[in-house]
């Protein structure tokens, strides 16, 4: 494959999972606790065509060199925590977390989970449980 249409593709991959994210945060926009994804990217490698400093002509150096990138690829997605809006709602048990921290809730098995879900309810047991 022709190199510039290299580059051109792992743009579009790129993009095309930033979309993606961008989809996924649009949907849940009303899903209570949701925090946003953001999708994060590095340069993939440089050819050096010419060197800093390398000589033009007889006179002139070029001072910052030639460097053709190869490409972008999809380091990963990181959760944005920014505090989103709250609202009053009629439920006793529907809580809010104003900064930073979870609700530690314990599923089925035992095992401690973390929410920013905060629409709890009493189960048929008495438990304050949440909806997962």
């Amino acid at each position: 494959m022709h190199s510039a249409l290299w580059v051109s593709k792992t743009g579009m991959a790129a993009q095309d999972t930033k979309m993606t994210a961008i989809s996924n945060n649009l949907a849940n926009v009303n899903t209570v606790g949701f925090k946003r994804d953001r999708v994060v990217f590095e340069d993939l490698f440089y050819s050096i065509q010419r060197q800093p400093g390398a000589q033009v002509d007889q006179v002139n150096e070029l001072p910052s060199g030639v460097q053709l990138g190869s490409g972008v690829r999809v380091v990963g997605t990181q959760k944005v925590f920014t505090q989103g809006n709250t609202q009053n709602t009629t439920q006793d048990l529907d809580l809010a977390v104003m900064g930073q921290g979870f609700f530690q809730i314990e599923n089925s098995d035992g095992q401690i989970m973390y929410t920013r879900n905060g629409q709890f309810h009493i189960n048929s047991e008495g438990l304050m449980v949440n909806s997962q």
